[in-house]
């Protein structure tokens, strides 16, 4: 059990970090919303949908599944292929997910990349939890997108701007906690190995499906060079 303390320390700990998502997450998911609207749906579908579907990629694709002809296998697939480096960052999180307790499972719902991003590279203050700061910082992400994708769907109809490359708020966004984790690595090995060997995956498979081929190719690099990185931190 944790004092409210504790709770409120973490949740204090955790906010700031989620400050670039929000303004990334408020763009996309009034995006979002003002598409589900002129697309002919009320503002409960991309509502509820964010709430329960939190994958934003697909939930752009869902619209015209919601239009098209009932298709279910072909939706599987295709969520499959869009959200299939979840795997990876599943398997990334597995030990810092241990000893949550019951916010195990919401932290697995919620977990897109930004909160992957957040969880998996932030310094926790010695005076907060470590399962309540990630469990905020999944909450605040997700009430992010939801109230965004809730705006949108509310008031698209009376936005007249154009909404075109907005989604580059989340590019920018990465590119900072990128940077921010080099600056703090006192090794960047694993850094340029995910930069060279996307690029090399870019090249040779296309940008529609470097994606998982990347993941795969850094998964197997980084397991074969992880006990010669921890020796070579335990000499310094």
């Amino acid at each position: 059990m944790h004092n409210s303390d504790t709770i409120k320390k973490s949740f204090k700990a955790a906010f700031p970090h989620t400050i670039p998502i929000f303004a990334g997450f408020c763009f996309l998911g009034l995006t979002y919303g003002v598409y589900m609207n002129v697309s002919g749906f009320s503002f409960l579908y991309p509502m509820l949908m964010s709430l329960t579907v939190f994958a934003g990629s697909v939930e752009f694709v869902a619209v015209n599944f919601l239009l098209g002809a009932f298709n279910p296998i072909q939706a599987l697939l295709l969520t499959l292929m869009i959200n299939a480096r979840h795997l990876f960052y599943g398997i990334s999180m597995l030990d810092k997910y241990k000893g949550t307790g019951w916010k195990k499972i919401y932290l697995i719902f919620g977990l897109c990349d930004e909160s992957f991003s957040i969880n998996y590279t932030a310094e926790i203050p010695e005076d907060a939890d470590r399962g309540w700061f990630m469990f905020f910082v999944t909450l605040l992400n997700h009430f992010y997108w939801v109230f965004g994708a809730t705006v949108g769907g509310l008031f698209g109809s009376l936005i007249t701007f154009n909404t075109k490359g907005l989604e580059f708020v989340m590019t920018a966004m990465f590119v900072v906690i990128f940077t921010d984790r080099w600056l703090k690595e006192n090794n960047h090995t694993g850094s340029l190995a995910g930069l060279i060997i996307s690029l090399i995956c870019l090249l040779i498979f296309g940008s529609e499906n470097f994606i998982i081929f990347s993941m795969l190719s850094i998964l197997i690099f980084l397991t074969l060079i992880r006990k010669p990185l921890e020796n070579g931190r335990r000499t310094i």
